[in-house]
């Protein structure tokens, strides 16, 4: 037998669900005012040692100086960061769980199946620093600026190459960008990481590279620079222009390094962390810290970080699209 519910039914529910909506809300409120009060894990998805997890102990060590409770960073490396970014993707959405996530977060949405969306199941936090990169050729080409050296390699055939540090990776991409905007012959040679790259730069192996400051500030003297990525040129090497400033579109994106929580996390408590994080950009010691790596100071509010994630999303899929990049 089927009982219908009468109006006065409906109304007793429907008064019943008000109070635990009320008390559900109220908890959700409270629990955001009084955040943090536990400890709070900062995710990186790589091994020690690594930019990115001297980055992430940096912050992580002034916010457990301003929050008074442990920040402790954790280490999960594998898969080229998926492994660690798809753990805080289905951590609770409390704020107590932080990725230290880096650009090719959403550079692998293009190149492989993924167990989690980057741009729908994280909320952005703040943008912490970001990286330019150099375009580097041997010391003795001959060439002054991007058009003489694409003019060579035409004039060449079959002699240049360019080397990465890994399939898929910025360095990668650029490289492809360029060959596909100058219909150039140039082999790509990816290493395992930034160091061997640099190695076999300097050795002679390779005869040019996209490498991001900070893996090339030690050997500006053993190669020629002749562009920046970006839209401004480094403080550093002010001599060195800038992709557009030689007519070459496409090159204006940065690598950078942000924090990140899993999607649903309160506004109040994204605001929060943003405010901290912001401010302690803003210290001294962590801009000089920043700067000596050859980054630039970021910063920012979480739509700012959002709207760059959209626009790099955009930038990154077309070029692995265009110049066909495949994970091997």
């Amino acid at each position: 037998m089927i009982i219908k519910a009468g109006p006065i039914l409906k109304t007793i529910l429907g008064l019943s669900v008000v109070p635990l909506l009320f008390s559900f809300s109220m908890s959700t409120a409270y629990a955001s005012s009084n955040y943090p009060n536990k400890p709070i894990k900062v995710i990186v998805p790589y091994a020690p040692g690594g930019a990115t997890d001297a980055m992430a102990r940096t912050i992580s060590g002034k916010l457990q100086s301003r929050f008074g409770v442990p920040v402790i960073v954790e280490n999960k490396p594998g898969a080229g960061g998926v492994i660690g970014n798809n753990y805080v993707s289905k951590a609770p959405a409390d704020g107590y769980t932080i990725l230290m996530g880096i650009v090719s977060i959403i550079q692998q949405q293009t190149l492989m199946d993924l167990p989690y969306n980057p741009l729908t199941d994280f909320e952005p936090v703040i943008q912490l620093a970001k990286s330019p990169m150099i375009f580097a050729v041997a010391k003795d080409n001959p060439a002054k600026d991007i058009k003489e050296f694409a003019k060579i390699v035409r004039n060449t055939p079959n002699t240049y190459n360019y080397g990465s540090y890994g399939v898929g990776t910025t360095a990668h991409i650029q490289g492809a960008l360029l060959s596909l905007t100058e219909k150039l012959d140039m082999v790509h040679i990816p290493f395992q990481g930034s160091s061997a790259l640099v190695t076999n730069m300097v050795g002679g192996q390779l005869t040019s590279s996209f490498i991001d400051t900070g893996a090339a500030k030690a050997h500006y003297s053993k190669f020629k620079v002749l562009a920046v990525t970006g839209n401004e040129r480094l403080k550093s090497h002010p001599e060195v222009p800038t992709f557009d400033e030689q007519g070459y579109k496409g090159f204006d994106t940065y690598g950078w390094f942000g924090f990140f929580v899993p999607n649903g996390t309160d506004g109040l408590i994204v605001d929060k962390l943003n405010k901290e994080v912001n401010s302690i950009l803003q210290e001294p010691d962590i801009i000089e810290r920043i700067l000596s790596l050859e980054l630039y100071v970021a910063g920012g509010s979480s739509a700012e970080f959002k709207d760059t994630l959209k626009n790099d999303s955009q930038v990154y899929a077309k070029i692995i699209k265009d110049a066909n990049i495949k994970l091997e």
